[in-house]
Parts: C-alpha cells; sequence; structure tokens
C-alpha cells in the first residue's frame, strides 16, 4: 500500500507533517501557476529524486504510473483533437506545420511544444503527490493540514479516511482470496471482466457499509470522550523542528515568494504570450 502508518527513516520522511503539507501546498501553486518549461523541469527532476529516494514499492507504483501516463496521453490527444492549432494560440507566434493530415488535422512544432509542457505538467504534478503521499502519514498529515488553519474537525476526517483505506484494501483482498478458495474464479486469464467486476462489486458494497459502521461507533466513542469541545487541540505525532525543517522552511518561504511575486507580475504586465516558446 501507499500509506505508511509509521514514519521511514529517509529525509524526507524526517520531516515534520507541518513542513509536509506546507511544502506541498507552495509546490502546487508553483505547478498550477505556469507552463514554463524552465520551472517545470527542474521540478519535475527533483520530484523523481525525492522518490526515488522514498524507496518505495516500484510494484505497486508501476500500475498507478502507467494508468496516469495513459490518461494524460488521452488527455492531449483529445485537446490536440479539439484544436490542432492550440500551441499557436499558446506560443504567440505564427504556425510552423510540421505535417498535414488534410485541412484540419496537422501537426504544427507549436502544437507539439505546448502538448508536451502540459504533458509534462501534469506528470510533475503527479511525481509531487506521490511524493508527498510516500512521506506522510495520517496523524502527520492532520497536523500540518491544522498548521494551515484548516479546522481540526477536519483534519480528523482526513486523519482517518486515510487510516481507514488500507484496512478496507486489506479486508477486500482476504475476502477475494476467500471466494477465490470457494470455487469463485477470479483469475484475469480464466474469467471475462464482466464476470470479475460482478464478483469485485459484490465484494466491495458489504465492505463499504461495514466501515461506515465501524466510523460510526468511532464517532460515538470520541463523543464519549469529549472531543470537539474545545477550540483547539494538540498533535501526539507532531514533532519540534529540527535542522532539516528549518531549511526546508527557508527553501518553501522563497518559493512562495517566488510565486506571489510571479503571479502579481503576469496580472499588472500584459502578456502577448501564455508560455515560453524558446524558437520564435
Amino acid at each position: 500500500m501507499l500509506i505508511n502508518l509509521v514514519p521511514g527513516e529517509t529525509f524526507l520522511h524526517r520531516l515534520t507533517g507541518t513542513t509536509k503539507v506546507r511544502f506541498f501546498l507552495i509546490l502546487l501553486v508553483f505547478i498550477i501557476m505556469s507552463f514554463d518549461i524552465r520551472l517545470l523541469l527542474p521540478l519535475f527532476v527533483l520530484g523523481i529524486v525525492g522518490l526515488i529516494s522514498l524507496k518505495p514499492k516500484w510494484n505497486v507504483l508501476k500500475y498507478i504510473f502507467w494508468i496516469a501516463i495513459l490518461m494524460n496521453l488521452l488527455n492531449i490527444t483529445l485537446f490536440w483533437f479539439v484544436n490542432p492549432g492550440c500551441g499557436s494560440e499558446w506560443c504567440g507566434g505564427g504556425s510552423t506545420v510540421l505535417f498535414r493530415i488534410n485541412h484540419y488535422f496537422f501537426f504544427s512544432a507549436e502544437t507539439m511544444w505546448f502538448l508536451s509542457i502540459r504533458f509534462l505538467k501534469m506528470m510533475t504534478s503527479l511525481l509531487i503527490s506521490m511524493v508527498f503521499v510516500l512521506a506522510i502519514t495520517p496523524s502527520e498529515m492532520a497536523a500540518g493540514l491544522y498548521s494551515v488553519k484548516v479546522p481540526y474537525k477536519v483534519c480528523t476526517i482526513f486523519s482517518m479516511a486515510f487510516r481507514y483505506i488500507p484496512d478496507i484494501a486489506r479486508d477486500f483482498q482476504s475476502i477475494k482470496t476467500s471466494m477465490q478458495i470457494r470455487g469463485v474464479e477470479l483469475d484475469p486469464k480464466k474469467a471475462s471482466v464482466i464476470v470479475r467486476l460482478k464478483h469485485n462489486v459484490m465484494i466491495l458494497i458489504p465492505l463499504i457499509i461495514t466501515s461506515f459502521d465501524r466510523v460510526g461507533n468511532i464517532a460515538n466513542a470520541m463523543d464519549l470522550r469529549g472531543y470537539g469541545k474545545e477550540k483547539k487541540r494538540s498533535y501526539y505525532s507532531e514533532r519540534e523542528e529540527g535542522t532539516i525543517d528549518k531549511v526546508a522552511k527557508v527553501f518553501y518561504c522563497f518559493m512562495l515568494l517566488f510565486c506571489i511575486g510571479w503571479i502579481v507580475y503576469h496580472h499588472i504586465v500584459p502578456q502577448t504570450v501564455k508560455m515560453w516558446y524558446p524558437f520564435q
């Protein structure tokens, strides 16, 4: 599973929940605010380095990345299909046609550049999100969200949701295995997609219902213990800031100021082009 309930030993794992959440939110703003490859490419490389440093379970991640790559390729294909000349609008120049299929469909250098940057932007966002999920625990995430003024009841909902996902996945796998032992065929090589989908839905529906019962029991127990009576609360999982947190704090504060400056500048100064294109 991707969700860690126990903090790891790597550099990113040792950061506090507050640092991780703030850094992640600022990086998302950094990714969203621009289509400039000069900003996205270094962050993409850092995302790869960060992901490798966490030593994740690659057999789980590979399916996520394959699905994300295929969906993003479909996204940019449909984008081109609707407007083959979209690159000229974003790059602010003419249209350098590389080859033409007919009078409507053609490939231009500007369009290929724009679609490539769009794909890079989406994959960078995925990498940063994966690093964040793999580096944080549910309790650290709750503490980090609380540090950015999210109500602690909402933080608790996030924490409980993340904690229940591994339990649901484990129960699902156990029930699936017991059904196969009883003769229900769920092997992709022997059963059709419709049959496997039907049996998986039969497992998931009662599992989700019983999960709601568990959440209700926990909510009742928390009410009996006086949860939610005070305006503030503390988190046992949140540690004191260390040296690496202070270094990270300087870095993400600098990035925050850069993002604010970039956004303000591009709103005040009229922009003739929407993205940087080096071949104009």
